[in-house]
């Protein structure tokens, strides 16, 4: 087993003991978490979509890479994940783009033969211009599904669009979601995967 796949089964642990439980709309109040799927955050999320698909990172023209063993709730449990700088807004900014794959008979294999069958969701994590959330190194998050529209999560009754600061709380103990789990990643930059090279932040 390779060093990928032993580290992404310890992280399996980790995330679905975190993401899992500190994800549930239950007990999260958007009262208290209001700066998440607001007007300007799908409007970015959208535009982030756009240059994904020109840059051949998601979408029917999308470079093909790798699938692998991930099985952390909530990504997927096979995985594939691309990385590299863009620019949105005139803003040059690292993003990680992470497919996640599922099915009751979903492998490393039936997703390399069927990509679209087994393709659950993407999400992506993009860092913004410096001062867009100076607590938690300005990333941006966004979840979508398979054809580019923003993926739905019902809190309180309330549809929300998950993109923005996910779920950014009153303080950072108070953080959910993305920014929890997150945090918690070696290296200090909020990216789990050791092979992701981060090129450090941009101004």
């Amino acid at each position: 087993m390779s060093f990928f796949n032993i580290f992404s089964l310890f992280l399996f642990v980790i995330l679905l003991c975190s993401c899992v439980i500190h994800e549930n709309p239950s007990s999260i109040s958007q009262h208290d978490y209001p700066s998440f799927g607001t007007v300007e955050d799908i409007t970015y999320a959208k535009l982030i979509w756009r240059i994904m698909e020109a840059e051949r990172l998601v979408g029917k023209n999308e470079i093909k890479l790798e699938p692998f063993f991930g099985g952390a709730k909530p990504h997927g449990m096979i995985l594939e994940i691309v990385y590299k700088i863009i620019k949105a807004n005139n803003h040059d900014g690292f993003i990680v783009v992470k497919k996640n794959y599922d099915g009751i008979d979903v492998t490393v294999e039936s997703v390399k033969r069927n990509r679209s069958k087994y393709l659950s969701s993407i999400t992506i994590m993009y860092q913004r211009e410096s001062g867009y959330d100076t607590d938690n190194q300005d990333w941006f998050w966004a979840k979508y599904n398979p054809d580019g529209s923003l993926y739905q999560k019902k809190v309180e009754g309330k549809i929300i669009q998950m993109a923005g600061r996910i779920w950014k709380g009153k303080t950072m103990e108070e953080n959910r979601g993305c920014l929890y789990c997150h945090a918690s990643a070696g290296g200090g930059n909020y990216i789990f995967y050791p092979e992701i090279k981060f090129p450090g932040k941009k101004p």
